[in-house]
């Protein structure tokens, strides 16, 4: 991939985890501010969904049929279940997954054949369970069991640490037997991988920890997992987040060996030792996670490194505007860098802060910004904005920067992140007519609009859209006004 840090173009081949804005669309529109890069995903029709598995051999069809790549970033969900969310629902068996991984494997060991200098990443994710009864995104068992299968893994976990017996029996024997044989499936495709790895199959393999605690059969999995790693000594390592890590292993592949020096300042230096809500490590560690993920050479150091990393981190606990529990908006922020910056906002989850926007938009918007995200949780707001800005920094560095893509880019996060999210999203989710709710607030986002417009420089129309039928989610589409 030697061609990725000169003038010509560099061909990456991107299957992400599933068809959200945020894990297809966002990606093409991180490309696309880098002439260099010629990013190639399969249709969105072929990714899965929220109730819809991915059409896995035509995704596979597709890579085999393309040419001259340098990089492969690929999401093994989608090939494996279907995609993140079918990976926790669907029914095939261990051999019908592994059927299609083994065609998936033939192709890849195809294409390093035909270019040995190609790198393949990938990431494969340790099945989350979350602490609620909401099926939408689980089994259909879920409405009923989830909390109490919830506590069956927490507990079961914690007691194995301490030595102890632990019986459970609030749960139907045939839940809990199919539920448990589910994580046994998952976690043995994921061993499964570990063969990739010593055959050098892979280059690089994250293994994803999402909604994660301190307790559970996924924190249980992932320790055995890591075990593995260190004892066969594989080039893998296991990672709090989920959505971000492909965008993070795209960073990778365009970083290569390059050093990158980043400065981390954070709103509340005080507070980066805490946790935050859906996560088991805390933010500073969630920060350097992430560096490390897509900047193999990082030096975290002063002032006079080349980025300026800036996390808006809580002082004493992550608010989270789903529920509307939003905490100490910021005020007063400094946002004045000696060099390029980047915004990573986890003062709240799931959403931006408004105090941190109105402090950027008093400042001058030029060749010093780089990138703003306030994506879901704290690994992925802090992982998509580095990808974002590291990525921008490369561009303008190597002159093949494209200006109008990164404006659209930063007109998005904005719209989707700060409007959205902290602002039109609450008035959304009170409805169940969620399109006609969206219409009924085209007038709000147009106040918005405008802001965004005069920070920017930037005069766009935009459209929204719900693309998985939820308020979780929003699409945005833009269009340049001449």
């Amino acid at each position: 991939m030697e061609n990725c840090l000169s003038g010509e173009k560099t061909n990456i081949a991107f299957i992400p985890i599933d068809n959200r804005p945020l894990t297809y669309l966002l990606t093409k529109q991180a490309a696309d501010v880098d002439f260099r890069l010629n990013l190639q995903m399969p249709k969105r029709e072929f990714l899965g969904g929220l109730y819809n598995q991915a059409s896995f051999y035509e995704i596979l069809n597709w890579l085999d049929g393309l040419k001259n790549l340098d990089l492969i970033v690929i999401s093994l969900d989608t090939i494996a279940y279907g995609g993140l969310v079918p990976s926790r629902r669907i029914n095939d068996d261990y051999k019908e997954i592994k059927n299609r991984l083994l065609k998936l494997k033939r192709i890849v060991e195809a294409k390093k054949k035909e270019n040995k200098n190609l790198k393949i990443f990938a990431t494969s994710s340790i099945m989350r369970i979350s602490n609620n009864n909401e099926n939408e995104e689980e089994k259909s068992y879920w409405n009923l069991w989830g909390e109490k299968i919830f506590s069956y893994s927490y507990n079961f976990h914690k007691n194995l640490k301490k030595g102890r017996k632990f019986e459970y029996k609030e749960i139907p024997n045939e839940i809990l037997d199919d539920y448990l044989n589910t994580r046994k499936r998952n976690f043995e495709i994921n061993r499964l991988y570990m063969t990739w790895l010593e055959e050098n199959l892979l280059d690089f393999l994250v293994y994803s920890k999402d909604d994660t605690g301190e307790f559970g059969l996924n924190v249980y999995e992932a320790e055995l997992i890591e075990k593995e790693i260190k004892e066969k000594k594989l080039n893998s390592i296991i990672k709090t987040g989920a959505d971000e890590i492909p965008l993070g292993l795209l960073l990778r592949g365009i970083v290569q060996s390059r050093e990158i020096k980043i400065n981390v300042t954070y709103s509340n230096p005080k507070s980066i030792n805490l946790i935050s809500r859906y996560e088991d490590i805390s933010v500073k560690n969630s920060v350097e996670a992430q560096i490390k993920l897509g900047i193999q050479n990082a030096v975290i150091g002063d002032e006079s490194s080349d980025i300026t990393l800036y996390v808006n981190n809580f002082e004493t606990k992550q608010g989270d505007l789903v529920f509307q529990d939003v905490i100490n908006e910021t005020k007063n922020a400094v946002l004045n860098f000696s060099t390029p910056f980047i915004i990573a906002d986890v003062n709240n989850a799931n959403g931006a802060d408004n105090g941190l926007i109105e402090e950027l938009f008093k400042t001058e918007f030029n060749s010093d910004f780089l990138s703003y995200s306030a994506v879901n949780t704290t690994a992925n707001s802090i992982g998509t904005a580095l990808a974002l800005g590291v990525i921008t920094y490369l561009a303008r560095k190597n002159g093949t920067f494209n200006k109008k893509a990164f404006q659209n880019l930063v007109a998005v996060r904005l719209l989707d992140d700060w409007v959205y999210q902290a602002n039109v999203r609450k008035n959304i989710q009170k409805t169940k007519n969620f399109t006609l709710a969206l219409e009924e607030n085209k007038i709000k986002f147009t106040e918005f609009e405008e802001k965004i417009k005069k920070y920017t420089n930037f005069d766009f129309k935009a459209d929204y859209s719900l693309p998985w039928n939820r308020s979780f989610e929003v699409e945005i589409k833009i269009n340049e006004e001449k």
